[in-house]
């Protein structure tokens, strides 16, 4: 019997692996991922892990015993190479894997620098794998000089780190602010304020014009001639899906690997979940990079191949944590008009579309987290002014 053969080994993988069984499917399940680790968490790498404050064991989702005593197939340092749609079958390493049902769980991959602008120098570093933080974990040592490209959350949180362990830190945004694209100028206002409390120096509005050195970075010389010098590089300037393998097979690709609401692609014998698959949403189609989102589309997919027939709807959260803060985040912002800014425990900045409440982010403020996100998931009317003046948020909920 072919069974399931899910191709990527990351938390929507697993999580899909994990729902399949617990569902009691019991025809084979098979992971080809290409990590040579089993699967495991990618948020805490630019956080506790490069910190040195989560060990290897506590990333891991399921312990080395659990794959087996659920009769899963784990195979790690494997690449698909291809997908033979008529045969139903994959083509990884030399060998052949037959499926009923296939899903692409392949993740993204970070965008990088140019080799023409020194983006391929030693010293040069990007944040999305166990390896690349393992590589790069020596260099962060106190009093040597770290410079940033690229002011997002992965960009944001290794300078946190970088600052905490005592490196000096300059972070360089090309767009007129950091967060530019994922938050609203309140926020990114009170994350500024945080780091630069810490120490870390940040540049806004000025693009990079190379890196330089020869054998090795040196620095990053700046559209305006400034040269900061470096001891090394870390780039976070995003990550774009990994569809290569979907679009060799000829399956429809949009701004990810394009899914219907179930998450089956074009070919009813495929699907797709996690960071790489986009998904219908509001009358267009939506990619999600998240744990929340990898870990529901994977559960979601696996009842579908088992013929649930649920249409996917999203629940999003997210987190980042940066010095002593914690930044949370319910729902997307997209098409906001109006910010409420409230003052609590810590604070928080609650977006509107008209009088409508879409997102909300809580830095410090866990309270006012958990009261957005039941507000927004439940689709509760709530106005900006009872926001702005409610003295006590659980009253929203009644």
């Amino acid at each position: 019997m072919a069974g399931i053969v899910i191709v990527g080994g990351g938390q929507a993988a697993a999580s899909m692996a994990a729902k399949l069984r617990g569902l009691g499917y019991v025809g084979a399940v098979t992971i080809l991922g290409e990590e040579p680790v089993a699967p495991y968490q990618r948020p805490p790498l630019s956080k506790g892990y490069l910190l040195g404050q989560m060990p290897l064991d506590r990333l891991t989702l399921r312990g080395d015993d659990w794959w087996s005593a659920n009769d899963i197939t784990l195979r790690t340092g494997t690449r698909v190479e291809a997908i033979d749609r008529a045969a139903k079958t994959v083509t990884a390493g030399g060998e052949v894997f037959s499926y009923d049902q296939l899903a692409l769980c392949t993740g993204a991959v970070p965008r990088r620098l140019p080799a023409a602008i020194g983006g391929d120098l030693p010293g040069v570093y990007t944040v999305r794998t166990l390896a690349d933080v393992d590589a790069m974990a020596p260099e962060f040592r106190a009093g040597r000089r770290l410079v940033v490209i690229g002011g997002g959350y992965i960009g944001l949180e290794a300078a946190a780190v970088a600052s905490k362990l005592g490196l000096g830190v300059t972070l360089i945004e090309a767009a007129p602010r950091i967060l530019g694209r994922v938050a609203c100028a309140e926020t990114a206002d009170a994350i500024r304020a945080l780091h630069v409390a810490h120490g870390v120096t940040i540049l806004e509005g000025i693009g990079l014009k190379r890196l330089t050195g020869e054998t090795r970075v040196t620095g990053a010389e700046l559209a305006d001639g400034r040269v900061i010098a470096a001891d090394f590089v870390i780039t976070g300037i995003g990550v774009t899906p990994e569809t290569g393998l979907a679009a060799a097979a000829g399956l429809k690709v949009e701004n990810g690997i394009a899914v219907d609401a179930t998450g089956r692609t074009d070919d009813p014998s495929i699907w797709a979940a996690g960071d790489c698959a986009a998904f219908p949403w509001k009358d267009a189609r939506l990619r999600m990079e998240s744990v929340g989102n990898a870990i529901d589309m994977g559960d979601l997919v696996a009842e579908n191949m088992l013929g649930a027939g649920k249409a996917y709807a999203p629940r999003p959260w997210f987190w980042s944590d940066q010095f002593e803060a914690k930044l949370q985040i319910a729902g997307l912002n997209a098409g906001y008009d109006r910010v409420v800014t409230r003052q609590g425990e810590g604070a928080s900045f609650w977006y509107f579309r008209g009088e409508t409440l879409i997102a909300v982010d809580a830095l410090n403020d866990a309270r006012a987290y958990m009261i957005g996100k039941r507000l927004i998931e439940a689709g509760k009317p709530v106005t900006p002014e009872q926001i702005a003046t409610e003295t006590d948020l659980k009253a929203l909920m009644k």
